[in-house]
């Protein structure tokens, strides 16, 4: 009986880790999670005990993880066929369908630092020669254990990305053709099978960071990223497609012109690329980073959270600005503009989280004496070998929409002070029209600028980890309440307004607001 029933807690064992296979080690799959989240409900008491079984059983050696890298390869090999596929696709692009043909010039009259017959060469041979890179790199690919080759094969794609902005791709479908093909490469290389030889080093084990109530790299999380990457990447190519010159018309449902106008202003031919495809071109490396990894890789990826970090914070911060210094810069209003920065600015709180959790893991690794540049770029061990059960299965999202939703906003919460401040914000931007002061004017520059920068703050700030930023509204709110009365070109009624609006935003900040979740070591500083 003894024996029979140790044979029957190894089997049910060894269905709890059934999916601990290639999901768990990078692959960017959220079916990869469900396997591995499988298996059967313990006590409290046999889990304790079968997670200590876990960290000896996820200490590979070399020769099962050379087995294993070489079992995936086979596994994946059509997609190293395909970048071989797609490097012949690039190569006969421009011969098929020429890049000469059907040239437009980008719109306002703007200058660009290469001619039409430069544009077309430049994008001719930058697709062939990509090409022809992408076949070599691919068919070295095929072999296992090859990753610089897999990784100069997503640089080319990144590089295919590029080009159409660079060179000013002289017609849409030079355009199309390279920012598709670039993410499908980024694709194909590193999302749907994983980091390259991430099987070699991939430190296996808990989900949840230490101290923390929720994972910040779960599906849920994720997938509202993921979403909001991509309309943004529709939105921005929409402003790219106008500026490049392949539609003649910028559709704007409230500001008439104002879309045109601040496309074709010198504000945004100030930029020696269109301001807009780079957005779309942001926005893809968003939604692409969004799949990268597993539910670990806060702890498993740190370089790639702190390069999703980048984009997402302060290279988003910048184009939020540039945005809501629009009217002060350009003097007009831009809808699809101010719809980029709506959908930017949540992603700044919602990525934030997963940013802290990585440092905090770097730093408890730095106090265990590892050395961080290593653990930067292979990740380590977790403190505490926990898996995620409360975050729900992202295949659930068909059925159950409003629990993975409210899954994917674990990390803020909505005080009734940020939410108010957030609509005062919004009456501070649009002010100035009510009480009939031109966009033109000072006084409408500080509602303008002050109200967005309230309405940032605000809704930033509804990101837990980052509450105690709220305080920078108390110098917004008193900044709106005082600087109109010294400008000439104010009048009562809005400088009025000013005051009420700015002394309760200040007033507002005061208050910290609930705390829903816990989170480890940084929950000191949630004030």
């Amino acid at each position: 009986m003894a024996e029979e029933h140790k044979s029957h807690r190894k089997e049910r064992h060894k269905q709890k880790h059934k999916g601990h296979g290639m999901g768990t080690r990078g692959v960017s799959r959220p079916m990869a999670e469900m396997q591995m989240m499988r298996g059967q409900q313990k006590d409290k008491d046999d889990q304790d005990k079968e997670q200590k079984q876990d960290h000896g059983k996820h200490k590979m050696t070399r020769e099962q993880r050379e087995q294993m890298l070489h079992m995936h390869h086979i596994q994946t090999l059509w997609v190293y066929w395909m970048i071989v596929m797609l490097g012949v696709w690039m190569i006969l692009s421009p011969l098929t369908f020429s890049y000469g043909k059907a040239t437009v010039m980008p719109s306002g009259g703007r200058e660009v630092w290469l001619s039409m017959a430069e544009r077309v060469m430049a994008m001719k041979w930058s697709d062939i020669i990509s090409g022809l890179l992408l076949i070599y790199f691919g068919w070295r690919s095929l072999t296992p254990n090859r990753p610089v080759s897999v990784w100069i094969c997503c640089f080319i794609g990144i590089w295919i990305s590029i080009a159409p902005l660079l060179f000013w791709a002289p017609n849409a479908g030079a355009y199309i053709n390279g920012t598709l093909v670039g993410a499908l490469v980024i694709a194909l290389t590193i999302l749907i099978p994983g980091m390259p030889n991430m099987i070699m080093y991939m430190k296996m084990g808990g989900q949840v960071p230490a101290g923390w109530s929720y994972n910040p790299s779960s599906w849920p999380q994720r997938w509202i990223m993921i979403a909001l990457g991509f309309v943004g990447w529709m939105v921005s190519r929409y402003l790219g497609a106008f500026q490049l010159g392949y539609i003649d018309h910028a559709w704007d449902p409230f500001f008439g012109e104002g879309t045109r106008k601040v496309l074709n202003s010198n504000m945004s031919h100030s930029w020696p690329i269109s301001d807009g495809a780079f957005g779309a071109l942001a926005y893809t490396f968003e939604f692409l980073m969004g799949w990268m990894g597993s539910p670990s890789r806060w702890r498993t990826m740190p370089w790639m959270v702190t390069l999703f970090g980048i984009l997402v914070i302060p290279l988003g911060l910048v184009h939020i600005f540039l945005v809501i210094s629009q009217p002060v810069m350009v003097g007009e209003w831009c809808t699809l503009c101010l719809l980029a920065a709506a959908i930017m600015l949540p992603m700044i709180p919602l990525e934030f989280d997963e940013v802290v959790a990585m440092g905090q893991h770097m730093v408890r690794a730095k106090k265990r004496g590892e050395n961080l540049w290593k653990v930067f770029w292979k990740g380590s061990e977790p403190e505490e070998y926990n898996q995620d059960e409360r975050s729900p299965k992202l295949i659930d999202l068909p059925k159950k929409p409003m629990k993975i939703f409210k899954a994917s906003i674990w990390g803020m919460s909505f005080p009734w002070t940020l939410v108010v401040s957030t609509l005062l914000g919004l009456w501070l931007m649009f002010s100035p029209s009510v009480f009939g002061v031109g966009i033109a004017a000072s006084a409408a520059d500080i509602n303008h600028l002050g109200g967005a920068l309230i309405v940032v703050v605000s809704v930033i700030c509804m990101g837990e980890v980052i509450r105690r930023g709220r305080y920078f509204n108390i110098l917004l709110g008193l900044t709106v309440a005082i600087i109109p009365w010294f400008l000439q070109d104010s009048n009562l009624a809005l400088n009025i307004s000013g005051v009420v609006t700015g002394l309760i935003v200040a007033a507002l900040a005061i208050p910290a607001g609930p705390k829903t979740e816990t989170y480890g070591l940084w929950d000191k500083y949630v004030k």
